[in-house]
């Protein structure tokens, strides 16, 4: 018996250490229809891994497909069930910024969008790093979070490797600090990733990191891939490019003292909160869940939909959890409510209409691909777009179609401008349209002029005002459109704007963030460019599409990195700044009396107030 026990403990202690082997690393693929030479560059990568022998797996971490579409991940897939080795993947920013799917079909196609792999007494955990569905910097939703720390538990004693698309530092993911101090009382020995396209070696507060190069040729003509050896308690970074020969890199101890990681760790910069007191959060609930829309609200209740499917009420005054919907999939536009009934869409191919009193359904509108688009409410009809290419009017009390569009040639996530005359949104198709709002004809279409769906005017909620309508585009250009004719009024990139626009109560002003600091005002009466104020807040960098929004003679507006702002309307004059985490804030939605409700893909829910 004691002959057995030991030879129990002697295979334990061979299981916790790190055997000898090798994997390979493809990253930044970033396959796309209109470039044969990334599929043959891959293809000769895939030939280049299959030709080694001694390769126990590989990794694929992120930006496979470069618009993030189903046909790409499923072409992709293809090309990487030729590998001759089991692979594991990862999604990377061109995955979840860019998606029709509200990134669904990557678990579609690929089975998981996160996983785990013990191998030899190492252990790798991988996980989505990228921005959810809108322009910000990385992030790690909450339950990815939970999911992380309960598997490192499971295998304290056990060298682990950190798998992500992003570098975990500050300027890639917004809540580095939550990932690093999550990890730091583990064994987490090193984190792989991509993104840069170049090798780089990081430290995310004391823990090693390291980038490998993109998958597709480089400067010199060479396509290439990572190649990391397990020995000897040590793995050992290599490029390999071509047929030339393996390039070392670099080497991190898989075993021994963990040390550097006592070291003060940087933090987001909350002293706008100790400055500007008289901002309060009156309520603030942390739901567990990325949330990538703004609230909607109805009399004395708040709506908030997030990433695992939930539509949950709170009452407006203390952030009471009344009820909560659980939809199939994510949901990503803002919803809407009117009359008792609250609209939204969701990645499960559907649009719901919920009682608001007790979130029972009322109906239900499937659709033949997931719907992404905000909803606005106008006179008890819902308006809203999908990934079928659709924009849709429904009667919200008996849940019947009025009309369907489809003539949109991309996939719609905006929230539509509405009245009596028109349906104005635009699509991933450089498109703008405008539709009659009875019987859903197209009136006009406005197109950008790029060919790169990239910088389609997509994000942006349209505004109205004097016979014009407003956008800002990603190509950072403000435009005006006449608004009967559809045609260009003025266009500027003065202010080098990005996706925002806002339009004042008086409807004499528009609003929209630069994507260097501050808040820019136009006139909304000239029929040319006119700034009438720009004032620096001292937000920074800033790509995230979230609107400037008046209300009683103040606009406020938020950023990416969890800041929230206040201005005079009229002057330009901040009144205050207060920061929640340091992730995107949604458009905000102020509900008078000096009061704003808030939502933020780190999970929070709340209700400020300020004197």
């Amino acid at each position: 018996m004691r002959k057995v026990i030991s030879l129990l403990f002697l295979c334990i202690c061979l299981n916790l250490q790190a055997q000898n082997f090798k994997f390979a690393q493809l990253t930044d693929v970033h396959l796309n229809h209109e470039n044969a030479g990334k599929i043959e560059d891959l293809l000769k990568n895939i030939a280049h891994i299959n030709a080694q022998d001694d390769l126990d797996f590989v990794l694929i971490t992120g930006d496979i497909a470069d618009e993030g579409d189903r046909y790409t991940l499923e072409r992709a897939k293809g090309l990487f069930d030729q590998l001759r080795y089991p692979y594991y993947i990862i999604l990377g920013n061109h995955e979840t910024t860019w998606s029709d799917s509200g990134c669904t079909a990557f678990e579609d196609v690929f089975g998981y969008e996160r996983f785990e792999l013990l191998h030899k007494g190492v252990y790798f955990l991988g996980f989505n790093s990228g921005p959810q569905m809108r322009m910000a910097y990385g992030h790690v939703v909450p339950q990815n979070i939970s999911w992380m720390k309960e598997k490192l538990e499971e295998h304290k004693d056990v060298p682990a490797i950190i798998v992500t698309h992003y570098p975990l530092k500050a300027g890639d993911v917004d809540n580095w600090y939550e990932v690093t101090d999550a990890l730091r009382p583990y064994n987490v020995r090193l984190c792989i990733g991509g993104h840069y396209h170049v090798f780089q070696q990081h430290s995310y507060d004391g823990i090693p990191g390291v980038l490998t190069r993109q998958s597709y040729r480089d400067k010199n003509g060479l396509c290439g891939y990572g190649l990391f050896e397990v020995k000897d308690g040590e793995i050992r970074v290599n490029e390999q490019n071509g047929k030339e020969p393996l390039k070392y890199l670099a080497t991190y101890p898989l075993k021994g003292e963990i040390t550097g990681r006592d070291v003060k760790t940087e933090y987001p910069d909350f002293s706008d909160n100790q400055t500007y007191k008289n901002v309060k959060e009156t309520w603030m609930n942390q739901t567990g869940a990325g949330i990538y829309c703004s609230p909607a609200v109805e009399g004395d209740k708040v709506f908030v939909a997030d990433d695992m499917g939930r539509l949950t009420a709170y009452q407006l005054k203390n952030g009471k959890k009344l009820w909560s919907f659980q939809a199939g999939r994510r949901i990503v536009g803002t919803p809407d409510a009117q009359d008792g009934i609250v609209v939204f869409g969701s990645a499960d191919k559907n649009i719901y209409g919920l009682h608001t009193a007790d979130g029972t359904l009322a109906w239900t509108v499937s659709t033949q691909e997931p719907v992404l688009g905000a909803v606005t409410i106008h006179q008890g009809i819902a308006y809203i777009g999908g990934s079928d290419h659709c924009m849709r009017a429904i009667n919200i009390h008996t849940g019947k179609e009025v009309w369907n569009y489809g003539g949109v040639q991309s996939y719609v996530l905006t929230k539509p401008l509405v009245n009596n005359n028109h349906v104005v949104f635009g699509a991933w198709d450089n498109t703008l349209y405008a539709l009659d709002t009875q019987s859903g004809k197209e009136q006009w279409k406005w197109v950008t002029g790029s060919t790169d769906m990239h910088y389609s005017p997509a994000q942006v909620w349209p505004v109205e005002a004097n016979g014009k309508i407003f956008i800002s585009d990603p190509r950072r250009v403000m435009t005006a459109i006449d608004a009967q004719k559809g045609t260009t009024v003025w266009s500027t990139k003065q202010s080098m704007v990005r996706e925002t626009i806002g339009l004042s109560e008086d409807h004499e002003r528009i609003y929209s963030k630069t994507m260097n600091d501050s808040l820019v005002c136009y006139s909304a009466t000239a029929n040319e460019p006119q700034e009438i104020w720009a004032t620096a807040v001292g937000f920074g960098y800033e790509h995230g599409p979230s609107m400037p929004v008046e209300k009683e003679g103040v606009v406020y507006g938020s950023t990416k990195e969890g800041l929230i702002f206040a201005l005079e309307a009229k002057t330009g004059k901040l009144l205050w700044k207060h920061k929640v985490g340091n992730s995107l804030i949604s458009t905000v939605v102020p509900i008078g009396k000096k009061r704003v409700l808030i939502t933020a893909t780190s999970g929070e829910a709340g209700l400020l107030t300020w004197k």
